[in-house]
């Protein structure tokens, strides 16, 4: 018998390197990045800013390291931070900004996305007897919004709030390919109003690891030494930087394909009774539903689904929301099987046990 494939949807870090990049690994030129003279690491670094538009950059080893890169780099001990309460900084980084820079977050609704210009600037404190608001976090596509963007005119409108009031802007843009394919926007022109922006090598763009932190070459500088501080230095990193410039040119353009299948397997996940999900919503590779309570839990879904071979993922902790995410590797006819299973039988029979 034909063993099953299994769908994996838990997240687009699940992506393999292409025989491109495993070709790119072995190849690669190296030396040492904590003295600056790795040369893939260094080529990485520059297409990355040039991409983006920024000035300079560094390459880490994570998302989460880049954003506490991004962070520290441009506070100080005692300042406090303007973010959304659904930002991946603040609910998915086990409060590493807040812990290790002893800064506080101050949290505004996120609503869809972007929180808006009015509480934004509410929360942006008053010169005296208050600690400094010294940065405003954003992110796009935002993770726990469902994969929402935010289109260059709205970043522009809240960059240009904050530096009114003398605030940097710091953007994770872990997904920001995906949010310039979904808005038909060049990435410079999302990232150009804000003063840093972290990006992800090993989401959409399939490489086995690492993130990198673009800004200006002051800022970067400051970065450095964060990352150095937080033991994030590495030696011979362009066997890895040599995957990353591989996805950071061949997987943008491709990027489309995701987005298609997640609109798919949204519109199919809308037709099954017990599923709550607004696909209209779903616009770039992140599917964000909801699972009726009163025909199954939304653990017992997951896991039910996981039992036929397709793997979904949880938002934050016991969340009735579920996650499905699409990338490389995933393709219309493994959506196809995703929604036979969401709809199947041995689900159907779960949930009648379950009430």
């Amino acid at each position: 018998m034909t063993a099953r494939k299994t769908i994996e949807l838990r997240s687009d870090t699940f992506t393999l390197p292409t025989p491109a990049m495993r070709r790119a690994m072995a190849d690669a030129e190296v030396g040492d990045d904590q003295y600056g003279e790795d040369p893939t690491v260094n080529r990485l670094e520059r297409r990355s800013a040039e991409i983006v538009g920024k000035e300079a950059a560094v390459y880490v080893a994570s998302g989460m390291l880049g954003n506490l890169c991004g962070v520290l780099s441009q506070t100080e001990r005692g300042d406090e931070v303007v973010l959304g309460d659904l930002a991946h900084i603040y609910q998915n980084e086990m409060g590493a900004s807040f812990v290790l820079g002893s800064i506080q977050p101050r949290l505004v609704p996120n609503r869809h996305g972007l929180p808006a210009l009015e509480d934004i600037e509410g929360a942006i404190r008053p010169a005296g007897m208050y600690p400094r608001t010294s940065l405003l976090c954003l992110e796009n596509s935002h993770n726990n919004c469902g994969g929402s963007v935010i289109t260059v005119e709205e970043t522009k409108a809240v960059a240009d709030l904050a530096h009114g009031r003398g605030l940097r802007v710091h953007l994770d843009g872990a997904r920001i390919f995906n949010a310039a394919v979904a808005l038909g926007v060049d990435a410079r022109a999302l990232c150009a109003p804000v003063d840093t922006v972290q990006f992800c090598f090993s989401k959409g763009l399939a490489a086995p690891v690492g993130s990198i932190l673009c800004g200006s070459a002051e800022t970067v500088a400051k970065a450095r030494r964060v990352r150095k501080l937080l033991g994030g230095a590495m030696r011979q990193a362009g066997v890895i930087a040599a995957a990353a410039l591989v996805g950071l040119e061949e997987m943008r353009d491709r990027l489309v394909d995701d987005h298609r299948n997640a609109k798919a397997l949204a519109k199919g996940l809308a037709s099954i009774r017990g599923i709550r999900i607004d696909a209209d919503r779903v616009v770039t590779n992140i599917v964000s539903f909801e699972v009726d309570p009163a025909w199954m839990d939304a653990g017992v879904f997951a896991k039910a689904c996981a039992e036929q071979g397709l793997r979904i993922s949880r938002y934050l902790g016991n969340s009735p929301r579920l996650r499905a995410v699409t990338h490389h590797g995933i393709e219309i006819k493994d959506i196809d099987q995703a929604l036979a299973v969401a709809s199947g039988h041995a689900l159907r029979d779960r949930a009648c046990r379950h009430r």
